[in-house]
């Protein structure tokens, strides 16, 4: 009987023992759960961020907690566009600019353009100008606003206000640009870049771009491991402890210090931000309830202390762009400075009226919910770095800088020194895959060779390898204008004429959304859609940037239960 009872006593303390092991083992942050490593350790264990809690809000943005809602029409189709029936889609979490990016922010991008690559310099002139916005936008044939074409995007006294002039094309660098200089101050402040480097040390063949960093970090700053301090001693771009003690040579994604990257927020995004729909997300509570960012179906303030207010800055009516001066005036006539209205629930301002803004996607007449209802874009063109024939990724130099002309004439770069060459995808990536099976995805289902009704014959040739009237068969067949250099380096214009084309819509144009100070209340509603050739510019179309949120779907820290 004393052996027994002996027996369970010494069995108890063992499992007692192991369980306990066990809950440490578990429980321990920089103890590996796959193998029992130790990680993080001196001695060579896998390094990794185990004391991440959640994002860092970048600067400018706001958290948007995702969900489900009801994208397109909820009022009368009174335009009779068809393009915007009703659909239930999901967004994850992201986070988006809580105002249009402003004439001072692009200020600040135009002037880092400037000082790296010098517009005096023969071979840079070309990107700055690519930058520059469009300032004759603001031009009209009848009309006198040579003050804005003048001042509108230097003077400080519109400093604040959103950005015109910028086609999408341009958008999308900028936002490339700021994720550069974002990525570059994070890994500054937490020592893994020299301070100040991003201005002492950058010139046209030293620059800091994200994915260098990530795939080939020592060709970051072109190349430069050490670096000169201001006192003539040499300094590695390394981390160090509080003991001076080398505790990494470059940060790596695993650090959880790079952010993810700034750019133009999806068509999707965009309404489910402007919506603001904190509680209103069932399909049937939406429908009809939510016309405007704010709530109710008015444009006019109806609480109390700001009774009558104007909501939003757009077009009150034929030549009626601010209202009667005083009372009714919705205080401006172009556009007006950021946060001059009330934000909505969200914390955006300025989802209605002021400028209207370019989104990601492709413009297509129809979203096609049925084979996607979760994180809708179109617009996917996928690409890989280019690699070279020792194996290292292909970083552009100075001399390798390649240059574009767009249709209207405009000359871009097409890629700055010191980022990584992108080229398609292959077969390599797509053999035997069921969700993507090649690089351009934009025609997907929709004015692609499948989704023509001349399918059997959509791109067959002749004998002689011409093709037979394709551009009649094509879904979108729009005008295709050409330009050309001839023998002395002078732009040719030619401009397509051709009878046959029976579409505006290619692969080129983009979605805008939101109404403008030049557009009627029709268009403040955000399920609202238009589009607008990639490489043009207006006076009333802006951007805000985005950007995607890694980890939980919420901000609130989940309890995990024992």
């Amino acid at each position: 009987m004393k052996k027994v009872v002996a027996f369970k006593i010494l069995l108890v303390l063992a499992l007692t023992v192991v369980t306990t092991g066990c809950k440490k083992s578990s429980s321990s942050k920089n103890t590996s759960r796959a193998t029992g490593w130790q990680i993080n350790s001196r001695e060579g264990g896998f390094q990794y961020n185990t004391n991440f809690r959640e994002q860092e809000t970048a600067p400018g943005l706001v958290f948007i907690e995702g969900g489900t809602f009801t994208k397109g029409r909820v009022q009368d189709d009174v335009m009779h566009d068809w393009n915007n029936s009703p659909t239930q889609q999901h967004v994850q979490s992201f986070y988006m600019d809580e105002t249009e990016v402003t004439n001072a922010m692009y200020m600040e991008y135009l002037d880092w353009i400037k000082r790296v690559y010098p517009p005096s310099e023969e071979n840079f002139r070309a990107i700055y100008h690519g930058a520059l916005p469009d300032t004759l936008v603001w031009r009209n044939r009848l009309g006198f606003n040579e003050v804005m074409t003048e001042n509108y995007l230097r003077h400080p006294g519109y400093g604040e206000y959103p950005v015109v002039g910028v086609s999408w094309i341009q958008a999308v660098e900028f936002a490339n640009w700021r994720s550069d200089r974002v990525n570059e101050y994070n890994l500054e402040r937490a020592g893994y870049l020299k301070r100040d480097a991003k201005v002492t040390d950058v010139n046209s063949e030293s620059t800091f771009n994200t994915d260098t960093y990530i795939n080939a970090p020592t060709l970051t700053y072109g190349g430069n491991e050490e670096v000169i301090n201001g006192d003539g001693r040499s300094r590695r771009n390394v981390q160090t402890d509080a003991d001076g003690n080398e505790t990494g040579i470059y940060a790596t994604r695993e650090t959880g210090l790079i952010s993810p990257k700034y750019r133009l927020p999806t068509e999707t995004e965009w309404e489910y931000a402007a919506l603001g729909l904190s509680e209103l997300r069932s399909y049937n509570l939406y429908r009809g309830r939510k016309k405007y960012p704010w709530d109710g179906q008015y444009t006019r303030n109806g609480s109390r202390k700001y009774r009558g207010d104007q909501l939003a800055n757009f077009k009150q009516g034929k030549g009626d762009y601010g209202g009667i001066a005083g009372w009714s005036d919705d205080g401006a006539d172009i556009t007006n400075a950021v946060k001059s209205y009330a934000p909505n629930d969200f914390g955006l301002y300025d989802m209605a009226g002021n400028v209207a803004e370019w989104v990601a996607d492709v413009y297509r007449p129809i979203v096609d919910d049925e084979f996607n209802d979760f994180n809708y874009y179109r617009g996917n063109v996928y690409t890989k770095n280019a690699i070279n024939e020792d194996g290292t990724v292909k970083v552009v130099t100075i001399d390798d800088i390649k240059y574009d002309t767009l249709p209207n004439g405009k000359v871009i770069a097409r890629d700055l020194p010191g980022e990584i060459v992108q080229v398609p995808i292959d077969e390599n990536e797509t053999y035997l895959r069921t969700n993507f099976d090649r690089s351009n995805e934009i025609n997907f289902r929709d004015g692609d060779k499948r989704s023509s009704r001349y399918y059997e014959s959509f791109n067959d040739e002749d004998v002689d390898g011409e093709k037979k009237n394709s551009d009649t068969r094509k879904m979108y067949n729009s005008p295709k204008h050409t330009i050309t250099r001839d023998e002395d380096g002078n732009i040719v214009r030619e401009y397509d004429k051709d009878n046959n084309r029976t579409s505006l819509i290619n692969d080129e144009v983009r979605v805008y959304k939101g109404g403008s100070w030049k557009d009627r209340e029709y268009w403040l509603d955000p399920a609202q859609r238009r589009y607008f050739p990639q490489d043009m510019a207006t006076d009333y179309i802006g951007f805000r940037c985005a950007m995607s949120r890694v980890g939980s779907k919420s901000k609130v820290k989940n309890k995990t239960k024992n």
